[in-house]
């Protein structure tokens, strides 16, 4: 394939995307608003653990675009300066095997530096599907043979040392006009009768807009949910009173929750676009807080609208992500805090050990003091690092804390993350 990015695969891509975010269902992006008068003191309750954060990553596919180079893979999974601190690396299964080696290289240097790779399928391989009224679809005589396949390319990772840490049973098999369409049905027939054959976790259905009726299935039937390590699902226009998902909190104990592909808000847009950009920031604290998700996955980690432009800079988008994932590591816990303190304030805040980590977005046009209040008390200071127009991960000046007790001011469009020890 040639180096050059595939442009037509984007725009067909971006095409489908806009179509479904002018339904109406996507988060707004509405002006910034006025900050309120009255200030709301911020409360942070290490004690009121909500849920364990697996880690926050992009996608890597070597047939559509060309591969990360090897600077770009340290930018993306390292956690230095100028680095995205990824955790998380999504790869495509292909249906085609003389393909799978292609993803290796770069799967390798993610897991040599502390990250887990994960999988999907676009599509079988081509013997497998047949054509129906909906499109195309895994034979039902295949079953078995696709589950060998998924397998395969499992254990064809871990020989070339990338241990799988789950694998999908299928990308968007509910938006599939390009690849391979599945039924609820046929999900959960799968995972009762043939996921079991895969010797990694299993993630399903990974609806492109986490409709509940593709997982709602599966959560109600106690066999095909046994095999169902992780519930997958994007956010292409999902409206975020869609992000909470009671049914997942009653049944799915011992499960993850994973938003394993979006972008957002659009990918005809630069990345370093601002304040658009802090569109990003907002999002990914909507998916933590109202949708309690463990995981954030980005689209192509490498794109002119990704969170690393084409000449393997971070952008502005990729540093929403990394006030994030650099200092809220897998295994953190998000812990309850005050969200919404004032129109266009978004506040998370997360724990390991004694260590306090809290995201800031202040999506206003001019600067807001806030107060906060770290239940338990202490005293020390928090590190912290700012993004603005002019500030990319700047290291910002140090806050201290009395007692529990400490204010601080978000700078006019920006994101914040605070560290304390």
């Amino acid at each position: 394939m040639a180096s050059r990015p595939n442009e037509a695969h984007d725009r067909s891509r971006a095409l489908r995307r806009r179509s479904i975010l002018a339904m109406g269902a996507a988060l707004p992006v509405l002006a910034a608003p006025s900050p309120a008068s009255a200030q709301t003191t911020v409360l942070i309750q290490p004690s009121v653990v909500q849920q364990t954060i697996q880690g926050f990553g992009g996608m890597n596919h070597t047939v559509w675009i060309s591969d990360l180079t090897a600077a770009q893979r340290d930018t993306a999974f390292g956690n230095g300066t100028g680095q995205l601190g990824f955790s998380i690396l999504r790869i495509p299964v292909h249906e085609d095997r003389s393909n799978w080696s292609r993803e290796v290289a770069t799967a390798q240097r993610a897991v040599a530096l502390g990250a887990r790779v994960i999988a999907s399928p676009w599509n079988p391989p081509a013997s497998m599907v047949e054509s129906f009224s909906g499109g195309r679809r895994l034979r039902y005589d295949q079953y078995g043979a696709y589950a060998q396949h998924l397998n395969d390319f499992t254990v064809f990772m871990r020989n070339n040392g990338v241990n799988l840490y789950a694998v999908s049973v299928q990308n968007e098999p509910d938006y599939a006009s390009e690849w391979t369409a599945w039924t609820a049905a046929e999900i959960v027939r799968f995972l009762k009768e043939n996921s079991g054959a895969i010797s990694t976790r299993v993630i399903a259905p990974e609806s492109f807009q986490y409709r509940k009726n593709l997982s709602d299935p599966i959560l109600n039937d106690a066999a095909a949910l046994a095999n169902m390590d992780i519930l997958g699902a994007h956010l292409y226009g999902t409206q975020p009173a869609d992000f909470a998902y009671p049914l997942f909190q009653q049944r799915g104990a011992g499960k993850e929750l994973w938003m394993t592909e979006v972008y957002y808000p659009n990918s005809s847009d630069s990345a370093d676009l601002w304040p658009g950009a802090l569109d990003v920031g907002e999002h990914v604290h909507r998916a933590l807080v109202n949708g309690r998700f463990q995981a954030y996955i980005w689209w192509y980690i490498r794109r002119g609208y990704g969170p690393m432009r084409e000449d393997g800079q971070i952008s502005k988008r990729g540093a929403n992500l990394a006030h994030f994932a650099k200092w809220v590591r897998p295994g953190f816990q998000r812990i309850t805090a005050t969200a919404n303190p004032q129109s266009g304030v978004y506040i998370s805040a997360f724990k390991s050990g004694s260590r306090i980590v809290m995201v800031a977005v202040n999506k206003n046009a001019s600067a807001v003091y806030l107060p906060f209040t770290l239940e338990g008390g202490g005293t020390g200071s928090f590190a912290t690092w700012v993004t603005t127009s002019g500030q990319t991960l700047a290291a910002s000046n140090a806050v201290p804390m009395t007692n529990g007790a400490f204010g601080s001011q978000l700078p006019a469009q920006s994101i914040r993350t605070y560290v304390l020890n």
